[in-house]
């Protein structure tokens, strides 16, 4: 498998989820960071040299979509892959996030879309 070191930040408020996640990445090799919300989210976005994000849609406080588009003010050009239990979010919500999946989808189409939005653009 490739190994590669990109800093990748996973935001989700359900606890397990989060840490299957990031051992799933980091097993792939990428370095992990975790928020359990969306304001402990935007401050690592903001302070750290993020390279790409796994976040969560559904979340007390702030849902996913607004994380998004706080995190499109500050650091436009990287890559959002947004995670919901549900299916059919609003357009408004799609729009604003590089991809978007079902958490049913699985580890292996999680590892392969995050892996095509840190391609470099050829």
């Amino acid at each position: 498998m490739k190994q590669n070191s990109n800093l990748v930040l996973c935001v989700d408020d359900e606890r397990i989820g989060l840490e299957v996640r990031k051992i799933l990445l980091e097993r792939a090799g990428y370095r992990v960071l975790t928020a359990s919300d969306g304001p402990t989210g935007l401050a690592l976005f903001s302070t750290e040299p993020v390279e790409a994000v796994v976040l969560d849609y559904s979340m007390p406080g702030m849902h996913g979509g607004e994380i998004a588009m706080q995190m499109r003010q500050v650091k436009p050009q990287v890559p959002i892959l947004l995670l919901s239990a549900y299916i059919g979010l609003a357009p408004e919500v799609t729009a604003v996030v590089d991809l978007y999946m079902t958490k049913g989808e699985g580890a292996p189409v999680l590892l392969e879309k995050l892996g095509s939005l840190l391609q470099p653009v050829s």
